[in-house]
């Protein structure tokens, strides 16, 4: 959505009625939103993604929002003198780490998120991944052995939770862990997969992934060439060339899971730029990459 603040109050009006049809589309529908990145740690980004949720709800949208931490989990580390260890991109998970992963996601980060709702006028309910038995999940293990220590891939989503919540009017912010098939083992799972696989489960129209890129880019060094929309059947020719490659390789493939599975489309996108989760719902232009 457009700064509306030092707009004439026609213009104004214009961009409410570019939005209706938007609206309307998603009344009722659900957008699941992966919240991460720099618009995580930023406050003044943090309230305009709350806000953004907020509005969204106020208007009949089902928001889900699913959340990791890293940088928190990082500082928490850091302050009992352990240094983070990562294995792959992922974040090497011993016992003691899970510990900490499980006290900052579900507690700190996932509180803080619904107070900011509560702030900001919406109705936010924390959940994390065990409760209910949203997320089950096994050991994350490779062909050749890695070890990841307490990583977790979901093998089972539950989303009666998360629906719940939605059709008593709640905002449900849900914590990246799951659960393991013991009902006692917890793990650490990646916040783009549980958003995707919970998507899924709760046959949502629209995935969100908020990153610090502008979308996918067909040179990484140059912002202007984003690639706006692309088919599933597309991307393998762009891994293949390296387009795709390194940390977008797994964003893709979990939004390639989600529209293969049912979500209508799934969109990469630039969570540093204010209200882009409205811009993309809400507006003709959109923003990021829109995988359909």
């Amino acid at each position: 959505m457009r700064d509306t603040t030092m707009m004439h109050p026609e213009d104004r009006a214009a961009v409410l009625v570019e939005a209706l049809p938007y609206i309307q589309d998603y009344y009722g529908q659900t957008v699941v939103v992966k919240y991460g990145g720099n618009a995580m740690i930023n406050e003044e980004l943090k309230e305009a993604v709350i806000r953004d949720m907020v509005l969204l709800s106020l208007v009949g949208v089902r928001v889900v929002v699913v959340h990791g931490g890293g940088p928190e989990i990082s500082g928490m580390l850091k302050k009992i003198g352990k240094e983070s260890r990562f294995v792959k991109g992922l974040r090497y998970t011993d016992r003691e780490t899970m510990d900490i992963v499980q006290m900052v996601l579900c507690g700190k980060v996932n509180k803080d998120l619904v107070t900011l709702l509560a702030r900001a006028g919406g109705r936010g309910m924390g959940l994390g991944g065990m409760d209910g038995g949203l997320f089950s999940a096994k050991q994350l293990t490779d062909e050749d052995g890695t070890d990841y220590g307490y990583v977790g891939e979901i093998t089972e989503v539950n989303p009666a939770p998360v629906t719940d919540l939605l059709d008593a009017g709640y905002i449900p912010v849900v914590s990246s862990v799951a659960g393991g098939a013991d009902g006692e083992t917890a793990y650490n799972i990646n916040a783009d997969t549980a958003a995707a696989k919970l998507a899924i489960a709760l046959k949502a129209k629209k995935l969100i992934l908020l990153t610090d890129v502008r979308g996918l880019l067909r040179d990484p060094k140059d912002e202007e060439t984003l690639i706006r929309s692309l088919k599933v059947s597309e991307v393998p020719a762009l891994v293949k060339a390296g387009v795709i490659s390194g940390g977008m390789i797994p964003k893709v493939e979990c939004c390639v899971e989600a529209v293969r599975n049912g979500v209508e489309r799934a969109n990469i996108q630039d969570g540093r730029v204010k209200d882009s989760v409205l811009m993309e719902l809400l507006s003709d232009d959109g923003v990021g990459t829109m995988i359909h």
